[in-house]
């Protein structure tokens, strides 16, 4: 249980009211795991109609993923010659850091200012997917859960703007850690991000703050590492 001006319940989920991802959300969703757990390998090149057979979601939906996800720098489309993955260069990995610190402090600081109760579901949620990942091992769940917990503080922090900037830079984080960090920091980053979802919840804009730059601080060691292989 993470404690804080929240304390979830079990919510009720309705099964005649929920509704389903839409297709072009999904198709970015599903592309997007593939990039960051390397199915779609760095550097490689991929068809769209291969990218459609196999996400079976259909040509339009799949095209504006792909569309999206260019514009983010993880695919690079080009005529003629196929839609080319994005390279992974470990100097990246500090590039895309230092331009995400900033606005993780920002979206930290307004998430633990304006957090709901909807909004602290969701990162219980996170919290305890990750945690789970963490005792039985699951890098992909574990990756799942960082992505949840990106959402939840994107909903929090009530700043689109910011929200819009910081993920695509996540996106790239998480692809860089799933590549050079994931075999051995579970833990030491589970740990680290439920100390920031503590100070959320507790609305302490202060503490959230540091907790972002300690979270960054420990991706930018993993990275400088990386850079030295």
């Amino acid at each position: 249980m993470i404690y804080g001006r929240y304390i979830r319940s079990p919510p009720v989920i309705s099964t005649e009211t929920a509704s389903p991802e839409p297709a072009a959300a999904k198709a970015y969703h599903v592309l997007e795991h593939m990039i960051v757990t390397l199915e779609l390998a760095p550097a490689s090149f991929v068809t769209e109609g291969a990218l459609i057979e196999k996400l079976a979601l259909g040509r339009t939906p799949v095209r504006e993923a792909i569309q999206r996800l260019a514009w983010e720098g993880l695919l690079d489309v080009r005529p003629r010659a196929g839609i080319a993955i994005a390279p992974l260069h470990p100097g990246d990995w500090l590039r895309v850091l230092d331009a995400r610190r900033g606005v993780e402090v920002v979206l930290a600081r307004s998430a633990a200012r304006f957090v709901t109760r909807e909004a602290a579901d969701l990162f219980h949620e996170a919290a305890l997917a990750m945690q789970k990942a963490v005792i039985s091992g699951n890098v992909l769940a574990f990756i799942q859960a960082d992505k949840a917990l990106d959402e939840a503080l994107a909903m929090a922090a009530d700043n689109p703007f910011a929200a819009r900037l910081a993920a695509p830079l996540q996106t790239h984080s998480r692809r860089f850690w799933f590549r050079y960090k994931a075999d051995t920091g579970l833990a030491e980053s589970a740990e680290h991000h439920v100390a920031l979802i503590r100070s959320i919840l507790a609305g302490d804009e202060e503490a959230a703050a540091k907790d972002a730059k300690r979270l960054m601080a420990l991706l930018r060691g993993h990275a400088e590492i990386a850079t030295t292989r």
